[in-house]
């Protein structure tokens, strides 16, 4: 034999590995079928809803960037663009993808042998003492009468325990790795679906709340014009102690509401800077109203099919029910035998110089097999549990079908009414402004009591507060219908996890 025929011998003792290792991997996990969806097959219809028909139309919504589809406005692309470079929650969500990627690609490098090359030499000394008589004998013979020096030299590759997948455990838990790696990036596009709609809210509010604070610097400086007239009128002897303190009372209230709405401006900021996760300036979130919002005012629902498609946490649970399926596969391997291989080939010499030379060669070869004969229930414990959790997931996975379906109804029973609704307190907002500025003209000239146009201060101001409510709660609907429906993220593939 020659040196050069040793890697030849390497490559035939892999292939045999290789060969053994494609013989086996029946599995014996139950057949998937997804659950058959708890829902009805159409959104709820009645007085709350708009009429049938544009439910049946097709999602707009494509691709990962869908967002910018409905959320028009350059200020709030921005913050939402900014959010998904510096938002801590999701980037830990994006680590937690590449967690479960590594952990799937540990768990499938079991279901191939794992090589090893190793190398050794030992030198070694031993009594003549400890050897007998042989020794002594060979000690007096031998160089040394002291003692007897052994050297020892080896190479080899060669492969430990390597499970032969005849039942199809290992890939059992690869395929649950797997399903487990999918449901952990269905995970994260739920979270990127929800810091998208959680900044549009958090931007939106505080929109809302700088109309409310400038809507009551408004009224505050209305009610001190109204409170100096009166108390120049109550000076003269024209104007009653209680309309004066009355008036008092409308500056009062107008100023805590001052305070309140400053205060509730300054925390909208706060969240908004946590949820983009960079401080912001000024030129980013002002000179925006509700009225300067370009949100997409129709979002089709198309039919609660869709959902399963398009709600990362559907998708979510369906992975996490076939990672649960797939460990009743591995679990039942535990009734049937486990074959485990052992092997190695290489060179082993007394010394280095020897280490390749002809007839150096050394292999050796050892498989072994397990059979569960007695375990006191163990396996059918482990099995039942199994079971259980898989049943566990299929409640979950209709539990989450069900959430998604009652969240879109809730959605289009408001996209329903709310539009109506802000109609109605437009409407009521300009009444009011019309009794106000009527009952304002008739206290001047003596027709009505300061009482009648203090009531119709406080009706404007409660109107106007009421219609910017409205609208925030109109626009927050688009934003709700954006998530609910689940956007359009990239739904990931079992290429992508393979790459």
């Amino acid at each position: 034999m020659t040196v050069y025929s040793i890697p030849k011998r390497i490559a035939a003792f892999t292939a045999l590995l290789l060969t053994t290792a494609s013989l086996g991997a029946c599995s014996l996990a139950p057949d998937y079928t997804r659950p058959q969806s708890p829902v009805p097959n159409a959104w709820p219809t009645g007085q709350a809803y708009e009429p049938a028909g544009a439910a049946g139309a097709p999602s707009p919504l494509q691709g990962p960037d869908s967002w910018k589809a409905v959320f028009r406005g350059p200020r709030l692309q921005a913050l939402i663009a900014k959010s998904l470079e510096n938002n801590r929650d999701l980037r830990v969500a994006l680590l937690n993808i590449e967690v479960a990627r590594a952990t799937y690609r540990v768990q499938d490098a079991a279901t191939l042998p794992q090589l090893n090359l190793s190398g050794s030499t030992t030198r070694a000394r031993t009594p003549i003492s400890a050897l007998g008589a042989q020794g002594a004998s060979a000690g007096a013979s031998g160089s040394s009468t002291k003692g007897v020096t052994y050297n020892s030299s080896q190479a080899q590759v060669g492969v430990t325990s390597y499970e032969l997948d005849l039942f199809g455990r290992v890939h059992s838990l690869s395929q649950q790795a797997l399903e487990q790696y999918l449901a952990t990036t269905e995970a994260t596009a739920g979270t990127r679906l929800s810091l998208i709609a959680e900044v549009a809210n958090a931007y939106l509010t505080l929109v809302s709340d700088r109309q409310l604070l400038a809507l009551t610097q408004d009224t505050l400086r209305t009610e001190e014009a109204t409170y100096d007239r009166n108390k120049r009128m109550f000076d003269r002897g024209s104007s009653s102690a209680l309309d004066l303190a009355q008036s008092q009372t409308s500056v009062d209230t107008a100023r805590a509401n001052l305070e309140q709405y400053t205060r509730l401006v300054a925390q909208d900021r706060n969240a908004l800077e946590l949820l983009v996760g960079a401080p912001l300036t000024d030129a980013e979130i002002e000179g925006a109203s509700l009225d300067d919002q370009d949100v997409l005012g129709d979002l089709p629902a198309g039919l609660p099919a869709d959902l399963m498609l398009r709600r990362p946490d559907i998708r979510q649970a369906e992975y996490t029910l076939k990672a649960a399926n797939a460990n009743i596969g591995a679990a039942r391997t535990a009734f049937f035998p486990q074959i485990t291989l052992t092997g190695s080939y290489g060179t082993a010499s007394a010394g280095l110089t020897d280490l390749f030379a002809p007839g150096s060669s050394a292999w050796s070869f050892g498989p072994s097999i397990s059979l569960p004969l007695f375990d006191n229930g163990k396996n059918q414990a482990n099995l039942d549990i199994a079971k259980a959790n898989r049943d566990i997931d299929v409640a979950n996975y209709e539990k989450a079908v069900q959430t998604a379906f009652r969240e879109v109804s809730d959605a289009l029973a408001a996209r329903g009414t709310l539009d109506r609704q802000l109609a109605a307190q437009t409407s009521l907002v300009k009444s009011t402004q019309l009794t106000y500025d009527l009952s304002n003209k008739r206290y001047d000239r003596g027709i009505d009591s300061f009482l009648t146009l203090l009531d119709a201060q406080r009706s404007l101001y409660s109107a106007q507060q009421n219609r910017i409510s409205v609208q925030l709660s109109l626009l927050e609907n688009r934003v709700t219908l954006f998530k609910v429906l689940g956007g359009s993220e990239t739904v990931p593939t079992v290429e992508t996890a393979a790459n």
